[in-house]
């Protein structure tokens, strides 16, 4: 009951994320306006930010995943937080290349130590060593409530690499913010417009980030999925494991 239930879900899931996907491809190259500074590579913008928003909220959504398991160290919990790290390195790799692309014709560099791109650095890698330590780990509890806790502590990294934009100079644009930060991005590689192309570059920028945001959620319905079958595969070889050997 509990596999036809998600099945259904996933399979509608599924259907929702494929044609999200389809319509941001197309509004990306047939409705948004070509850039009048960087042309047409600016166009990987709306891919760059939809996959640095989807980073952000997954690591967020691991943030509660740790917070809620040391407060119940309920299997869900960390499975929520394990598939949430998985899928949000993912989503940074592809803002950080992504990022790079559209930076080599901004900046003539395809990477920049500036406060921005170093902090995503260092997220990057506090993520990927979560892995190491849930490897490190044998007991099942103690090592959802080592991973917890780290994982509250490594969102840090992504609140100092959205901060570190708006207290420190830095080279990469703001593309949210004030009239001041606006302007800061406009210069630094962000052609301001107005008008009907105005308008289509942000319907085009918010259809991104809401189509990667259900790509997100898809995958992550996927993923907790496969974990509850991997779960029911080991206890099913455990249980044939003590059968045989009462058997003996």
């Amino acid at each position: 009951m509990k596999y036809a239930r998600i099945n259904r879900n996933v399979t509608i899931l599924n259907i929702i994320a494929f044609v999200a996907l389809v319509i941001t491809l197309l509004m990306n190259f047939f409705y948004a306006p070509v850039e009048k500074t960087m042309g047409n590579v600016q166009r990987i913008f709306y891919f760059h930010v939809g996959s640095a928003w989807v980073g952000a909220l997954v690591f967020f959504v691991a943030l509660i995943g740790g917070v809620m398991f040391l407060r119940k160290p309920d299997k869900k919990w960390d499975t929520l937080a394990l598939a949430s790290v998985e899928i949000g390195l993912v989503f940074l790799s592809m803002a950080i290349v992504a990022g790079s692309v559209w930076g080599k014709p901004a900046w003539n560099a395809w990477w920049i130590w500036s406060p921005r791109l170093t902090g995503v650095t260092i997220a990057w890698l506090a993520y990927a060593a979560y892995f190491m330590l849930r490897g490190a780990i044998e007991d099942e509890e103690r090592r959802g409530r080592f991973a917890a806790i780290y994982v509250i502590v490594s969102f840090l990294t992504v609140i100092l690499t959205y901060v570190s934009i708006r207290v420190l100079r830095d080279i990469h644009p703001v593309v949210f913010g004030g009239t001041t930060e606006a302007a800061q991005g406009a210069a630094e590689g962000l052609q301001e417009f107005s008008g009907v192309d105005s308008l289509k570059m942000v319907v085009t920028l918010n259809v991104s980030v809401i189509a990667f945001t259900i790509f997100y959620v898809t995958w992550l319905v996927n993923r907790i999925r496969l974990q509850w079958l991997s779960d029911d595969v080991k206890r099913l070889k455990m249980r044939v494991s003590a059968h045989l050997q009462g058997e003996a």
